[in-house]
Protein backbone atom coordinates (compact mmCIF):
# COMPACT_ATOMS: atom_id res chain seq x y z
CA UNK A 1 0.00 0.00 0.00
CA UNK A 2 2.96 2.56 0.39
CA UNK A 3 4.19 2.40 -3.17
CA UNK A 4 0.52 2.91 -4.14
CA UNK A 5 -0.36 6.39 -5.72
CA UNK A 6 -2.70 8.77 -3.77
CA UNK A 7 -5.02 8.55 -6.50
CA UNK A 8 -5.30 4.66 -6.62
CA UNK A 9 -6.01 4.76 -2.69
CA UNK A 10 -8.48 7.56 -2.92
CA UNK A 11 -10.23 5.25 -6.02
CA UNK A 12 -10.02 2.12 -3.83
CA UNK A 13 -11.42 3.48 -0.64
CA UNK A 14 -13.92 5.15 -2.50
CA UNK A 15 -14.51 1.73 -4.18
CA UNK A 16 -14.72 -0.26 -0.72
CA UNK A 17 -17.33 2.55 0.50
CA UNK A 18 -19.54 2.55 -2.20
CA UNK A 19 -19.69 -1.48 -2.49
CA UNK A 20 -20.70 -1.49 0.68
CA UNK A 21 -23.59 0.98 0.25
CA UNK A 22 -24.36 -1.07 -2.77
CA UNK A 23 -24.73 -4.06 -0.78
CA UNK A 24 -26.45 -2.41 2.33
CA UNK A 25 -29.03 -0.64 -0.16
CA UNK A 26 -29.62 -4.30 -1.97
CA UNK A 27 -30.47 -5.97 1.25
CA UNK A 28 -32.24 -3.21 2.31
CA UNK A 29 -34.49 -3.67 -0.97
CA UNK A 30 -34.68 -7.30 -0.33
CA UNK A 31 -36.26 -7.55 2.83
CA UNK A 32 -38.13 -4.33 2.01
CA UNK A 33 -39.48 -5.31 -1.17
CA UNK A 34 -40.88 -8.47 -0.65
CA UNK A 35 -43.40 -6.78 1.99
CA UNK A 36 -44.06 -4.34 -0.33
CA UNK A 37 -44.68 -6.16 -3.70
CA UNK A 38 -46.88 -8.72 -1.52
CA UNK A 39 -48.89 -5.60 -0.49
CA UNK A 40 -49.51 -4.44 -4.19
CA UNK A 41 -50.30 -7.77 -5.26
CA UNK A 42 -52.87 -8.08 -2.37
CA UNK A 43 -54.32 -4.45 -3.97
CA UNK A 44 -54.26 -5.38 -7.58
CA UNK A 45 -56.03 -8.24 -6.32
CA UNK A 46 -59.06 -6.32 -4.97
CA UNK A 47 -59.26 -3.35 -7.69
CA UNK A 48 -59.05 -6.37 -10.56
CA UNK A 49 -62.30 -7.54 -8.65
CA UNK A 50 -63.93 -4.49 -7.90
CA UNK A 51 -63.62 -3.87 -11.63
CA UNK A 52 -65.02 -7.23 -13.04
CA UNK A 53 -68.12 -6.42 -10.44
CA UNK A 54 -69.11 -3.49 -13.05
CA UNK A 55 -68.97 -5.42 -15.81
CA UNK A 56 -71.67 -8.09 -15.20
CA UNK A 57 -75.95 -7.07 -16.08
CA UNK A 58 -78.82 -9.43 -15.64
CA UNK A 59 -81.55 -9.10 -18.25
CA UNK A 60 -85.30 -10.60 -18.34
CA UNK A 61 -85.48 -11.35 -21.37
CA UNK A 62 -83.62 -11.39 -25.36
CA UNK A 63 -85.93 -8.57 -25.92
CA UNK A 64 -84.47 -6.41 -23.37
CA UNK A 65 -81.30 -7.30 -24.84
CA UNK A 66 -82.68 -6.66 -28.80
CA UNK A 67 -80.56 -3.41 -30.81
CA UNK A 68 -77.21 -4.19 -28.32
CA UNK A 69 -74.12 -4.66 -30.72
CA UNK A 70 -71.64 -5.30 -28.18
CA UNK A 71 -69.84 -8.66 -28.17
CA UNK A 72 -70.55 -10.44 -24.69
CA UNK A 73 -71.04 -13.43 -23.18
CA UNK A 74 -74.66 -14.10 -22.29
CA UNK A 75 -75.56 -17.13 -19.33
CA UNK A 76 -78.75 -18.40 -18.88
CA UNK A 77 -79.96 -17.25 -15.07
CA UNK A 78 -82.77 -17.67 -13.51
CA UNK A 79 -84.84 -17.18 -16.42
CA UNK A 80 -82.87 -14.78 -17.67
CA UNK A 81 -79.62 -14.11 -19.01
CA UNK A 82 -76.22 -12.25 -17.49
CA UNK A 83 -74.66 -10.75 -19.47
CA UNK A 84 -70.72 -10.29 -18.61
CA UNK A 85 -68.62 -7.67 -20.90
CA UNK A 86 -65.57 -8.03 -22.76
CA UNK A 87 -63.88 -6.00 -20.34
CA UNK A 88 -64.19 -8.49 -17.84
CA UNK A 89 -60.45 -9.65 -17.33
CA UNK A 90 -60.80 -13.60 -15.70
CA UNK A 91 -57.10 -13.80 -15.67
CA UNK A 92 -54.58 -10.74 -15.67
CA UNK A 93 -51.39 -10.52 -13.95
CA UNK A 94 -51.18 -13.98 -12.45
CA UNK A 95 -54.80 -12.52 -11.07
CA UNK A 96 -57.57 -15.06 -11.23
CA UNK A 97 -61.48 -14.11 -11.26
CA UNK A 98 -64.25 -16.42 -10.98
CA UNK A 99 -68.39 -16.02 -11.01
CA UNK A 100 -69.88 -18.75 -8.53
CA UNK A 101 -73.34 -19.35 -7.21
CA UNK A 102 -74.03 -19.26 -3.46
CA UNK A 103 -73.61 -23.35 -3.57
CA UNK A 104 -70.00 -22.99 -5.12
CA UNK A 105 -70.45 -23.62 -8.94
CA UNK A 106 -68.24 -21.69 -11.42
CA UNK A 107 -70.37 -20.08 -13.78
CA UNK A 108 -67.49 -18.30 -15.74
CA UNK A 109 -63.93 -17.34 -15.13
CA UNK A 110 -61.08 -19.74 -13.37
CA UNK A 111 -60.84 -21.36 -10.47
CA UNK A 112 -56.54 -22.22 -9.23
CA UNK A 113 -57.49 -23.49 -6.27
CA UNK A 114 -59.34 -26.33 -7.73
CA UNK A 115 -61.98 -28.35 -5.18
CA UNK A 116 -60.11 -26.46 -2.02
CA UNK A 117 -61.16 -23.68 -3.32
CA UNK A 118 -64.61 -24.13 -3.25
CA UNK A 119 -64.49 -25.52 0.37
CA UNK A 120 -63.65 -21.94 1.58
CA UNK A 121 -67.09 -19.95 2.06
CA UNK A 122 -67.99 -16.54 0.45
CA UNK A 123 -67.11 -13.27 2.77
CA UNK A 124 -67.94 -10.52 1.08
CA UNK A 125 -65.06 -7.81 1.19
CA UNK A 126 -62.58 -10.45 3.10
CA UNK A 127 -59.54 -10.79 1.90
CA UNK A 128 -58.08 -13.64 2.98
CA UNK A 129 -54.84 -16.10 2.84
CA UNK A 130 -55.11 -19.40 2.25
CA UNK A 131 -52.58 -21.97 2.34
CA UNK A 132 -53.34 -24.59 -0.74
CA UNK A 133 -50.58 -27.69 -0.99
CA UNK A 134 -48.08 -25.90 0.48
CA UNK A 135 -48.88 -22.73 -1.94
CA UNK A 136 -50.40 -19.39 0.07
CA UNK A 137 -53.12 -17.56 -1.93
CA UNK A 138 -55.00 -14.39 -1.17
CA UNK A 139 -58.39 -14.65 -2.05
CA UNK A 140 -60.79 -11.64 -2.13
CA UNK A 141 -64.76 -12.07 -2.64
CA UNK A 142 -67.29 -9.47 -3.21
CA UNK A 143 -71.17 -10.25 -3.38
CA UNK A 144 -73.31 -9.18 -6.42
CA UNK A 145 -76.48 -7.10 -5.23
CA UNK A 146 -77.71 -5.47 -8.36
CA UNK A 147 -81.38 -6.76 -9.25
CA UNK A 148 -81.75 -10.17 -11.31
CA UNK A 149 -78.14 -10.73 -9.87
CA UNK A 150 -78.81 -11.82 -5.75
CA UNK A 151 -77.04 -15.23 -4.77
CA UNK A 152 -73.92 -14.37 -7.12
CA UNK A 153 -70.53 -13.83 -6.40
CA UNK A 154 -67.05 -12.94 -7.82
CA UNK A 155 -64.00 -14.30 -5.97
CA UNK A 156 -60.76 -13.25 -7.13
CA UNK A 157 -57.89 -15.73 -6.44
CA UNK A 158 -53.90 -14.75 -6.88
CA UNK A 159 -50.31 -16.38 -5.84
CA UNK A 160 -47.99 -15.03 -3.29
CA UNK A 161 -45.56 -16.38 -5.82
CA UNK A 162 -46.82 -13.39 -7.88
CA UNK A 163 -45.19 -11.20 -5.61
CA UNK A 164 -42.20 -13.45 -5.16
CA UNK A 165 -41.53 -13.56 -9.14
CA UNK A 166 -41.68 -9.58 -9.32
CA UNK A 167 -39.48 -9.44 -6.43
CA UNK A 168 -37.17 -12.14 -8.25
CA UNK A 169 -37.19 -9.87 -11.14
CA UNK A 170 -36.19 -6.84 -9.43
CA UNK A 171 -33.05 -8.81 -7.51
CA UNK A 172 -32.20 -9.72 -11.02
CA UNK A 173 -31.98 -6.84 -12.50
CA UNK A 174 -30.31 -5.50 -9.38
CA UNK A 175 -27.67 -8.43 -9.45
CA UNK A 176 -26.78 -6.96 -13.15
CA UNK A 177 -27.15 -2.99 -12.94
CA UNK A 178 -25.28 -2.52 -9.57
CA UNK A 179 -22.22 -3.94 -10.35
CA UNK A 180 -22.10 -1.85 -13.57
CA UNK A 181 -23.10 1.46 -12.12
CA UNK A 182 -20.34 0.52 -8.97
CA UNK A 183 -18.01 -0.36 -12.23
CA UNK A 184 -18.97 2.97 -13.91
CA UNK A 185 -18.91 5.06 -10.56
CA UNK A 186 -15.52 3.63 -9.71
CA UNK A 187 -14.45 4.22 -13.28
CA UNK A 188 -16.08 8.05 -12.41
CA UNK A 189 -14.43 8.49 -9.26
CA UNK A 190 -10.75 7.47 -10.61
CA UNK A 191 -10.86 10.07 -13.48
CA UNK A 192 -12.26 12.68 -10.73
CA UNK A 193 -9.88 11.65 -8.40
CA UNK A 194 -7.27 12.36 -10.92
CA UNK A 195 -8.52 15.61 -12.09
CA UNK A 196 -8.50 16.54 -8.19
CA UNK A 197 -4.73 15.41 -7.56
CA UNK A 198 -3.87 17.62 -11.02
CA UNK A 199 -2.63 20.17 -9.37
CA UNK A 200 -0.62 17.78 -6.90
CA UNK A 201 1.10 16.68 -10.37
CA UNK A 202 1.67 20.01 -11.15
CA UNK A 203 3.37 21.26 -8.09
CA UNK A 204 5.78 18.11 -8.06
CA UNK A 205 6.83 18.77 -11.54
CA UNK A 206 7.53 22.38 -10.87
CA UNK A 207 9.27 21.51 -7.17
CA UNK A 208 11.41 18.97 -9.84
CA UNK A 209 12.10 21.63 -12.12
CA UNK A 210 13.11 24.06 -9.84
CA UNK A 211 15.31 21.50 -7.51
CA UNK A 212 16.47 20.37 -10.77
CA UNK A 213 17.29 23.74 -12.34
CA UNK A 214 18.20 25.55 -9.00
CA UNK A 215 16.17 27.99 -10.31
CA UNK A 216 13.97 29.91 -7.22
CA UNK A 217 12.59 32.27 -9.28
CA UNK A 218 9.95 30.00 -10.87
CA UNK A 219 6.92 29.67 -9.30
CA UNK A 220 3.95 27.23 -9.11
CA UNK A 221 0.98 27.98 -11.66
CA UNK A 222 -2.45 26.91 -10.97
CA UNK A 223 -5.65 27.89 -12.33
CA UNK A 224 -8.14 30.27 -10.22
CA UNK A 225 -9.32 28.14 -7.09
CA UNK A 226 -9.65 28.53 -3.55
CA UNK A 227 -8.99 24.65 -2.37
CA UNK A 228 -6.16 23.45 0.01
CA UNK A 229 -4.71 22.33 -3.11
CA UNK A 230 -4.11 26.21 -4.26
CA UNK A 231 -3.61 26.56 -0.69
CA UNK A 232 -0.34 24.19 -0.70
CA UNK A 233 0.56 26.04 -4.05
CA UNK A 234 0.43 29.37 -2.66
CA UNK A 235 2.43 28.45 0.38
CA UNK A 236 4.94 26.85 -1.50
CA UNK A 237 5.27 29.83 -3.86
CA UNK A 238 5.66 31.97 -0.64
CA UNK A 239 8.37 30.17 0.90
CA UNK A 240 10.07 30.03 -2.39
CA UNK A 241 10.06 34.24 -2.00
CA UNK A 242 11.63 33.66 0.90
CA UNK A 243 14.30 31.19 0.14
CA UNK A 244 14.78 33.24 -2.70
CA UNK A 245 15.07 36.20 -0.33
CA UNK A 246 17.56 34.44 1.54
CA UNK A 247 19.95 33.49 -0.86
CA UNK A 248 19.99 36.86 -2.47
CA UNK A 249 21.07 38.77 0.75
CA UNK A 250 23.43 35.76 1.39
CA UNK A 251 24.93 36.47 -2.07
CA UNK A 252 25.01 40.20 -1.62
CA UNK A 253 26.42 39.88 1.66
CA UNK A 254 28.89 37.76 0.43
CA UNK A 255 29.56 40.15 -2.37
CA UNK A 256 29.59 43.30 -0.30
CA UNK A 257 31.41 42.00 2.64
CA UNK A 258 34.13 40.41 -0.28
CA UNK A 259 34.49 44.03 -1.70
CA UNK A 260 34.14 46.29 1.25
CA UNK A 261 36.78 44.05 3.48
CA UNK A 262 39.25 43.99 0.56
CA UNK A 263 40.77 47.53 1.63
CA UNK A 264 41.13 46.62 5.19
CA UNK A 265 42.70 43.83 4.53
CA UNK A 266 44.94 45.14 1.74
CA UNK A 267 45.87 47.59 4.32
CA UNK A 268 46.25 45.39 7.21
CA UNK A 269 48.21 43.37 5.06
CA UNK A 270 50.67 46.26 3.86
CA UNK A 271 50.95 47.27 7.33
CA UNK A 272 51.71 43.39 8.76
CA UNK A 273 54.77 43.36 5.42
CA UNK A 274 55.84 46.80 6.57
CA UNK A 275 56.93 45.62 9.95
CA UNK A 276 58.27 42.55 8.97
CA UNK A 277 60.61 43.80 6.30
CA UNK A 278 63.38 44.78 9.04
CA UNK A 279 63.92 45.89 12.39
CA UNK A 280 61.85 48.70 13.31
CA UNK A 281 61.37 51.15 15.79
CA UNK A 282 58.76 51.19 18.93
CA UNK A 283 57.29 54.30 17.21
CA UNK A 284 56.63 52.45 13.66
CA UNK A 285 55.61 49.31 15.49
CA UNK A 286 53.17 51.66 17.17
CA UNK A 287 51.76 53.13 14.52
CA UNK A 288 51.49 50.17 12.71
CA UNK A 289 49.24 48.64 15.38
CA UNK A 290 46.81 51.51 15.67
CA UNK A 291 46.48 51.43 11.81
CA UNK A 292 46.01 47.52 11.96
CA UNK A 293 43.41 48.51 15.03
CA UNK A 294 41.26 50.97 13.27
CA UNK A 295 40.81 48.92 10.09
CA UNK A 296 39.96 45.67 12.41
CA UNK A 297 37.46 48.23 13.69
CA UNK A 298 36.22 49.30 10.80
CA UNK A 299 35.74 45.93 9.70
CA UNK A 300 33.63 44.42 12.21
CA UNK A 301 31.70 47.45 11.98
CA UNK A 302 30.73 46.41 8.50
CA UNK A 303 30.24 43.19 9.22
CA UNK A 304 27.52 43.73 11.97
CA UNK A 305 25.77 46.58 9.63
CA UNK A 306 25.73 43.66 6.71
CA UNK A 307 24.37 41.07 9.16
CA UNK A 308 21.59 43.38 10.21
CA UNK A 309 21.03 43.93 6.79
CA UNK A 310 20.89 40.28 6.39
CA UNK A 311 18.04 39.72 9.07
CA UNK A 312 15.98 42.60 7.91
CA UNK A 313 15.96 41.15 4.53
CA UNK A 314 14.85 37.76 5.68
CA UNK A 315 11.93 39.12 7.87
CA UNK A 316 13.49 36.84 10.61
CA UNK A 317 12.07 36.78 13.70
CA UNK A 318 15.44 38.60 15.24
CA UNK A 319 13.71 41.87 15.88
CA UNK A 320 10.48 41.74 17.54
CA UNK A 321 7.47 44.01 16.86
CA UNK A 322 5.71 45.30 20.31
CA UNK A 323 4.18 48.68 20.77
CA UNK A 324 6.17 51.53 21.15
CA UNK A 325 6.02 55.06 22.28
CA UNK A 326 7.60 56.93 19.47
CA UNK A 327 7.31 60.55 21.23
CA UNK A 328 9.24 59.94 23.93
CA UNK A 329 11.91 57.91 22.20
CA UNK A 330 12.53 60.60 19.62
CA UNK A 331 12.52 63.11 22.26
CA UNK A 332 15.39 60.92 24.38
CA UNK A 333 17.17 60.65 21.35
CA UNK A 334 17.39 64.34 20.24
CA UNK A 335 18.43 65.10 24.08
CA UNK A 336 21.52 62.67 23.85
CA UNK A 337 22.06 63.46 20.27
CA UNK A 338 22.01 67.70 20.94
CA UNK A 339 24.88 67.24 23.76
CA UNK A 340 27.27 66.30 20.64
CA UNK A 341 27.32 70.02 19.26
CA UNK A 342 29.61 68.44 16.77
CA UNK A 343 30.29 71.34 14.19
CA UNK A 344 28.94 73.83 16.29
CA UNK A 345 24.87 72.41 14.96
CA UNK A 346 22.00 73.51 17.05
CA UNK A 347 19.62 70.24 16.74
CA UNK A 348 15.83 71.73 17.76
CA UNK A 349 12.93 69.49 18.03
CA UNK A 350 9.15 69.53 18.33
CA UNK A 351 7.22 66.10 19.01
CA UNK A 352 3.58 66.06 19.47
CA UNK A 353 2.77 63.23 22.69
CA UNK A 354 1.16 60.04 22.98
CA UNK A 355 2.26 58.98 19.65
CA UNK A 356 2.13 55.03 19.23
CA UNK A 357 3.74 52.87 16.33
CA UNK A 358 3.74 48.52 15.91
CA UNK A 359 7.64 48.01 15.40
CA UNK A 360 10.80 47.33 17.02
CA UNK A 361 12.46 49.84 19.85
CA UNK A 362 15.83 49.44 18.97
CA UNK A 363 15.53 49.09 14.87
CA UNK A 364 13.35 53.07 15.13
CA UNK A 365 15.87 54.10 17.91
CA UNK A 366 18.91 53.06 14.72
CA UNK A 367 16.51 54.51 12.42
CA UNK A 368 16.69 57.91 13.71
CA UNK A 369 20.42 57.81 15.07
CA UNK A 370 21.13 56.98 11.48
CA UNK A 371 19.07 59.78 10.36
CA UNK A 372 20.70 62.50 12.84
CA UNK A 373 24.05 61.29 12.05
CA UNK A 374 23.82 61.83 8.23
CA UNK A 375 22.39 65.15 9.19
CA UNK A 376 25.69 66.11 11.19
CA UNK A 377 27.95 64.48 8.81
CA UNK A 378 26.64 66.21 5.90
CA UNK A 379 25.40 69.79 7.83
CA UNK A 380 27.17 73.13 7.49
CA UNK A 381 29.25 74.30 10.31
CA UNK A 382 26.91 76.75 12.81
CA UNK A 383 24.14 74.96 11.24
CA UNK A 384 21.13 73.59 12.72
CA UNK A 385 18.98 70.63 12.34
CA UNK A 386 14.91 70.22 12.76
CA UNK A 387 13.67 66.81 14.10
CA UNK A 388 9.82 66.88 13.77
CA UNK A 389 6.95 64.08 14.96
CA UNK A 390 3.54 64.39 14.43
CA UNK A 391 0.33 62.34 13.44
CA UNK A 392 -2.60 62.27 11.33
CA UNK A 393 -5.12 60.32 9.30
CA UNK A 394 -3.96 57.25 11.41
CA UNK A 395 -0.22 57.85 9.79
CA UNK A 396 2.98 58.61 11.51
CA UNK A 397 5.65 61.26 10.52
CA UNK A 398 9.27 61.62 10.86
CA UNK A 399 11.22 64.85 9.69
CA UNK A 400 14.81 65.14 9.79
CA UNK A 401 15.64 68.38 8.16
CA UNK A 402 19.50 70.15 8.15
CA UNK A 403 20.82 73.43 6.33
CA UNK A 404 23.64 71.79 4.67
CA UNK A 405 25.10 71.19 1.39
CA UNK A 406 21.76 69.61 0.04
CA UNK A 407 21.65 66.51 -2.48
CA UNK A 408 21.99 66.74 -6.38
CA UNK A 409 18.58 65.48 -7.89
CA UNK A 410 20.68 62.87 -9.90
CA UNK A 411 21.63 61.38 -6.71
CA UNK A 412 18.57 61.33 -4.36
CA UNK A 413 17.51 57.92 -5.74
CA UNK A 414 20.85 56.92 -5.12
CA UNK A 415 21.55 57.92 -1.59
CA UNK A 416 19.21 54.59 -0.28
CA UNK A 417 21.70 52.45 -1.92
CA UNK A 418 24.32 50.38 0.35
CA UNK A 419 28.00 51.71 0.37
CA UNK A 420 27.00 54.76 -1.71
CA UNK A 421 28.30 58.45 -0.65
CA UNK A 422 27.25 61.52 -2.63
CA UNK A 423 30.45 62.94 -1.42
CA UNK A 424 32.91 60.92 -2.45
CA UNK A 425 35.65 63.24 -0.74
CA UNK A 426 33.85 62.50 2.71
CA UNK A 427 34.38 58.34 2.10
CA UNK A 428 36.52 58.25 4.93
CA UNK A 429 33.73 59.42 7.45
CA UNK A 430 31.51 56.57 7.05
CA UNK A 431 30.76 53.09 4.87
CA UNK A 432 27.96 54.61 3.48
CA UNK A 433 25.44 51.86 4.86
CA UNK A 434 23.09 54.43 7.20
CA UNK A 435 20.84 55.49 4.81
CA UNK A 436 20.72 52.42 3.26
CA UNK A 437 19.64 50.64 6.47
CA UNK A 438 16.80 53.70 7.31
CA UNK A 439 15.43 52.43 4.66
CA UNK A 440 15.36 48.67 5.45
CA UNK A 441 13.98 49.63 8.57
CA UNK A 442 11.43 51.49 7.14
CA UNK A 443 10.22 48.57 5.31
CA UNK A 444 10.49 46.18 7.52
CA UNK A 445 8.03 48.36 9.63
CA UNK A 446 5.57 48.66 6.77
CA UNK A 447 6.34 52.48 6.14
CA UNK A 448 8.75 54.68 3.77
CA UNK A 449 11.39 56.86 3.64
CA UNK A 450 11.32 59.61 1.66
CA UNK A 451 13.86 62.68 0.45
CA UNK A 452 13.12 66.00 -0.15
CA UNK A 453 16.61 67.95 -1.30
CA UNK A 454 17.97 71.28 -2.66
CA UNK A 455 21.71 71.59 -3.30
CA UNK A 456 22.91 74.58 -1.21
CA UNK A 457 19.89 74.74 0.82
CA UNK A 458 19.54 71.37 2.97
CA UNK A 459 17.43 68.19 2.84
CA UNK A 460 14.49 66.67 4.52
CA UNK A 461 14.19 62.96 5.24
CA UNK A 462 10.51 61.90 6.33
CA UNK A 463 9.65 58.26 7.54
CA UNK A 464 5.98 57.54 7.46
CA UNK A 465 4.72 55.13 9.48
CA UNK A 466 0.70 53.69 10.13
CA UNK A 467 0.01 54.62 13.68
CA UNK A 468 -1.07 52.09 16.30
CA UNK A 469 -4.60 50.92 16.06
CA UNK A 470 -4.88 53.98 13.10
Amino acid sequence: MKNISIRLKITLWFSAVLTAVVLLAFVGVFFVSDAVLQKGVRDDLVLTVEDNLDEIEYFGSLEEMAGRSDIDLYIAYAGGYLEIDDDFLYKMNGIYTGLYKEDGTLLYGENPLGRAGLEKAFLDLELRKFPVNGEGFYVYDRRLNQEGLEGLWLRGVVSKRQGEVQQNTIVGVSLVLMPLLVLLAVLEGYVMAGRALKPVKEIESAAKAICEGRDLKKRITLLPGGDELHQLADTFNEMLERLDSAFEAEQRFLSDASHELRTPMSVIEAQCEFVLESRRGAEEYERAIQVIRRQSRKMTRLITALLDFTRLECRTDYYKKEPVDMSELVASLCMDMALLKEKGIALTWDVEQNIRVQGSQELLSRLLTNLLSNAYQYGREQGHIWVRLCQGQGMVRLSVRDDGAGIAPQQQEKVFRRFYQADASRSNQGMGLGLAMVKEIAVFHGGEIQVESKEGEGSVFTLVLKSLGG
